[in-house]
């Protein structure tokens, strides 16, 4: 388990110190922002809205930015269907980066405050992933946490670092 001595600017005092390595700029590393691929963008951003709670503050077609609270989740359109075509798909099987088959692949971590709560909360929304069913379940790691799904197959985790 990490121990989570807080230092007044709410970081953590041990991640931070085990982060740091001679030769290392303290560059002072903050916030981390998911980008989560997705087959269809606003299909995606209508699931994060009416599922998880998160309004979106930029949309296009092919790209959005979700928000509630303080997290942020980029999703971005996975929507190349080219490679079905491409010769060459055994030798190179990414060439764009977008290509459809990397929607679900992904995975995030999102820290939260009420991890009970934000567990009721949604499995009403039925966004709950299968090992999760049960409720929030404490780690040997230091979290109490649960897993969900979107639409896609995306894997979002939930935590809380547990106080103990």
């Amino acid at each position: 388990m990490i121990p989570r001595t807080r230092r007044r600017d709410g970081r953590s005092a041990t991640l931070t110190a085990m982060s740091s390595s001679s030769g290392r700029a303290r560059a002072g590393l903050h916030r981390t922002i998911p980008a989560l691929p997705v087959r269809d963008v606003p299909a995606a951003v209508a699931y994060y809205r009416q599922r998880f709670g998160l309004e979106p503050v930029h949309e296009t077609e092919d790209f959005a930015v979700v928000v509630r609270d303080d997290a942020v989740v980029h999703l971005w359109g996975a929507t190349d269907e080219g490679w079905r075509r491409r010769p060459d798909l055994a030798e190179r099987p990414v060439s764009s980066g977008a290509e459809s088959f990397l929607a679900g692949t992904a995975s995030c971590r999102i820290e939260v405050a009420d991890v009970d709560g934000l567990f009721a909360e949604l499995e009403r929304a039925d966004v709950l992933h299968r090992v999760s069913r049960e409720g929030p379940d404490d780690t040997d790691f230091g979290t109490r946490e649960f897993a969900t799904v979107d639409r896609d197959g995306n894997l979002v985790t939930f935590f809380r670092w547990r106080e103990d």
